[in-house]
């Protein structure tokens, strides 16, 4: 059955991933995109592109009623959006600390709460929060992304057991490092330094990330809430 879903940060690297999955399996698909134009592969899977701060309630709202008004109320919904400035913490300003978690973290409040009303109304649907393997191992100049995305899991299971009763599932998928134009920038030496910190050897593609998160959203983990799957090739086992 197709349902309304919506991913945010769906314009490009591992949102458009997981985009590209659940419009590829048969679902009406919304994204959010803050800046830029979305790609002409969206239009093509007939993804709904609906631009979107999610730090402005006001603009989260105005996108909800799009959303609704054109595929129904979100019945699954991919929290993706992120931004990352990271610094030593030293030379980090507040702004660096507080701008990272009114996205990653506040932001992603704003769009779970909206969700959820339409979720109750139905007694079912399927949220899942795109965490990091830094939120649960750290990383050195990387100390608000890092507690935004171990934020993310508190959160996360805080509403497994809130809504839980009403068929809502919430969980986690907590990536390693991925090939996308945010590591890409690395120079070559830095990503050799990082594969060699992963048991597996290598970066994870987009759609491998993508497909936990189908799998999160589907009836065969109708049984799982408040958990945290980790796609990051072993680096943060034991976290």
């Amino acid at each position: 059955m197709s349902r309304s879903v919506l991913v945010t940060g769906g314009n490009r690297g591992i949102g458009l991933a997981i985009a590209r999955a659940f419009a590829e399996g048969g679902d009406k698909v919304a994204i959010t995109y803050r800046s830029g134009e979305p790609p002409a592969e969206l239009t093509e899977l007939g993804c709904l592109a609906v631009k979107c701060d999610i730090t402005d309630s006001e603009q989260v709202e105005q996108a909800y009623k799009e959303i609704e008004e054109k595929q129904g109320a979100v019945e699954v919904l991919v929290a993706n959006a992120g931004i990352t400035r990271d610094q030593l913490l030293l030379r980090m300003s507040e702004e660096d600390f507080t701008s990272v978690l009114e996205t990653n973290l506040t932001g992603t409040f704003r769009v779970v709460k909206r969700a959820s009303k339409g979720m109750l109304r139905a007694r079912k649907g399927r949220v899942v929060l795109i965490s990091s393997v830094v939120g649960l191992m750290g990383s050195a100049g990387q100390a608000n992304y890092a507690a935004s995305k171990a934020g993310l899991v508190g959160f996360a299971r805080s509403l497994g057991r809130e809504l839980g009763s009403r068929n809502i599932t919430v969980n986690v998928v907590a990536p390693g490092f991925v090939d996308t134009d945010m590591t890409r920038v690395l120079s070559e030496e830095q990503r050799e330094n990082i594969v060699k910190q992963v048991p597996l050897a290598r970066y994870a593609q987009p759609e491998e990330i993508a497909a936990s998160v189908r799998f999160l959203a589907s009836d065969d983990a109708a049984y799982i809430t408040g958990a945290v799957i980790p796609v990051d090739g072993g680096l943060g086992m034991g976290h």
